[in-house]
């Protein structure tokens, strides 16, 4: 590969004086926060998409227009090669002093005039020219701001396994950083090739003064070796690794003993390709990991596997386990941890908790001390069924929380089925006694399993949102079936006994009359109070095929839920976006729009209509004395809406 150095390029209006400045950091090398800023992914390093802004509330958020939009820099670059095609644009834009930095699907990084939406430079690393990514192809959701003094920096994880550092005041190339402004994080990572089966997608996160950086590895082996997900942390200022944790224990290393017959020598994956969060006071980092190799059959890695599918708690400073929880033992079901943990303080029985509260794929919170690991409410081991397919153990038991119930349908079972009318029961029955079917955690067989909730979830990339006034948390979800058929590879092509058949990301179930298998709502939002536990409300989000199905049964079934999509947070509203079309959901048709909702019960406010599909999930802000919101959308562009001006 041909050695680029990284130089952030400027535009004229930034060449001609424009100035970016952010808000001094504190002593520690933590910026301090101001509530009109969103300098992290989720809002703040505890991800809780929450913002205390109110501009926009309730009386007047059906006036919501759009103030700009800004086209990504891809696209020129993409109208000129259509193999650099994005099926997805999931990035959400960090804004520090009125300056928003985003990055794009390319792995470009620009930063942009919060109030105008004029680019003012543009970097472009042009990661695609080392290939095509693994797994998702050319999707990347964001990047990472620090700052210490009057040295700031963005810090962009690329397709082709570098971290880039950058000035975020000039936009210049930080030379000092790793060589030439860059560290390559695939480098000693056994079987790492990137970007063919290892990339970068989503942001690090930085905690004092630690950049922290995972990866994304290939769902769809063909080999048994693969590259293991190590996380990775260098220093900010030099670029200098600091630490490697392995998240498949090496020999003599805790949890080693959980890969049986050596399996830890070549097993990999178990890396955290989703967003990561931080405590800068604790000095802890916060992993969620994913599944081993591969994601379906567990032959050859025996045992419980950690630390896949846990979520591990790291020292910032030197990566040490500070304590972890395996939420899916021997995984196979690719229930990765797919969001990052949100970090609240709670009050519970009266005292107050400095928790984590985790979500996934199944549709189970875990919610945790992050101190020290020890569950709010407790947590069960459960029997759960086995397996039937030669070499394979599954775990005899599960993890089950006792609190909060889950906010999804699990088990593809006969009392989930879709039941609005005896006809479309009996034709969903005859459906799903094609499968084997059971309840959560029913595994993969030669005939073919039904898996609810499927590899999309449940809960996915865009997280969910916490509010500090209220301990009140906001999950969106989605419910998306697959079948899993386990098949045997050609031995010329692969060493592994069994693999996925139907492809690497598996096949919907499909149900009676073009209508999903199993009950709605197909897409929506729960509310619960995490100083109790308790579920607050469920709302479907969306119609879904709303009319299809009153038609059918003879009457209006009500809404009935669509899809899938990040929320941000405020003091007054909860918003969401949601279009017909984007990843992971189910469409159904519909207008795209930006929907805001009532925090205490869930009723629908207002609808703002966005010119495409929302695809990022939606951050806040303030730029010249009014707040914004914006959000990426399906044709390439950013949507910033605000109030119009009096």
């Amino acid at each position: 590969m041909t050695a680029r150095h990284p130089m952030f390029l400027l535009c004229a209006a930034l060449v001609c004086g424009l100035a970016i400045h952010a808000a001094p950091p504190s002593a520690n090398g933590e910026e301090s926060e101001k509530p009109g800023e969103w300098r992290h992914y989720g809002g703040d390093q505890g991800s809780t998409k929450y913002s205390p802004l109110d501009e926009i509330n309730a009386d007047n958020v059906g006036e919501l227009e759009i103030a700009w939009t800004w086209d990504s820099p891809d696209i020129p670059i993409q109208e000129n090669n259509r193999r650099l095609f994005s099926f997805a644009h999931e990035y959400t834009p960090l804004a520090i002093n009125g300056t928003l930095y985003t990055s794009t699907s390319l792995a470009q990084v620009a930063a942009i005039d919060g109030a105008t939406g004029e680019t003012l430079w543009v970097f472009n690393p042009k990661s695609y020219e080392a290939g095509r990514p693994t797994n998702l192809g050319f999707v990347h959701r964001g990047i990472a701001y620090w700052g210490d003094g009057d040295d700031e920096r963005i810090f962009l994880g690329a397709h082709d396994g570098f971290l880039y550092a950058g000035d975020a005041k000039t936009g210049k190339g930080i030379s000092e950083f790793g060589e030439g402004g860059r560290v390559n994080v695939a480098e000693g990572i056994p079987y790492a090739d990137a970007p063919r089966n290892f990339t970068i997608t989503s942001p690090p996160v930085v905690c004092q003064g630690v950049v922290v950086c995972g990866s994304g590895i290939s769902d769809g082996p063909q080999r048994k070796e693969a590259p293991r997900g190590d996380i990775k942390a260098y220093d900010a200022r030099t670029g200098k690794l600091l630490w490697t944790f392995h998240t498949v224990p090496q020999e003599g290393e805790f949890g080693n003993d959980t890969w049986k017959d050596g399996s830890w020598k070549y097993t990999g994956n178990t890396n955290v390709w989703t967003l990561m969060s931080a405590d800068e006071d604790l000095g802890y980092v916060y992993l969620p990991l994913s599944t081993p190799t591969n994601d379906w059959y567990g032959g050859h890695r025996l045992g419980d596997n950690l630390f896949a599918e846990s979520l591990v708690c790291v020292e910032a400073k030197t990566g040490k386990r500070v304590w972890h929880f395996q939420t899916v033992h021997h995984g196979l079901w690719d229930y990765d941890l797919p969001a990052a943990p949100v970090l609240c303080d709670i009050t519970v029985d009266g005292n107050p908790v400095k928790a984590v509260a985790q979500i996934t794929k199944t549709g189970f919170t875990f919610v945790f001390d992050r101190a020290n690991g020890k569950p709010v409410w407790p947590i069960e081991e459960r029997e759960v069924p086995q397996t039937d397919v030669p070499g394979e153990v599954t775990s005899p038991t599960q993890p089950f929380p006792t609190k909060p119930a889950p906010y999804e349908l699990q088990g593809a079972t006969e009392e989930n089925l879709i039941d609005f009318t005896p006809e479309l029961l009996s034709e969903a029955k005859e459906i799903l006694n094609k499968y084997k079917h059971g309840p959560l955690f029913t595994p993969p067989s030669e005939q073919g399993t039904v898996n609810l909730p499927g590899w999309a979830g449940g809960a996915n990339w865009w997280g969910a949102a916490f509010d500090p006034e209220t301990s009140m948390f906001y999950i969106p979800s989605i419910s998306a079936p697959i079948s899993v058929q386990l098949t045997k590879p050609d031995p010329a092509r692969s060493n592994l006994n069994y693999v996925r058949g139907g492809g690497a990301f598996g096949q919907p179930v499909r149900g009676p009359q073009g209508l999903p298998l199993f009950k709605p709502p197909w897409g929506r939002v729960t509310a619960i109070d995490l100083d109790t536990g308790d579920h607050a409300w469920m709302i479907p989000h969306g119609d879904g095929p709303r009319e299809q199905v009153s038609k059918l049964v003879g009457r209006d079934v009500g809404p009935l839920g669509s899809g899938g999509g990040g929320p941000v947070l405020t003091k007054t509203l909860l918003f969401i976006g949601q279009g017909a079309g984007g990843r992971g959901g189910r469409s159904g048709g519909g207008s795209s729009v930006l929907r805001a909702f009532d925090k205490t019960n869930g009723k629908v406010i207002a609808e703002a209509e966005l010119p495409a599909a929302p695809s990022g999930t939606p951050m806040t802000y303030m730029a010249g004395g009014k707040q914004y919101i914006v959000l990426a959308t399906m044709d390439r562009k950013l949507v910033a809406l605000a109030l119009p001006d009096k």
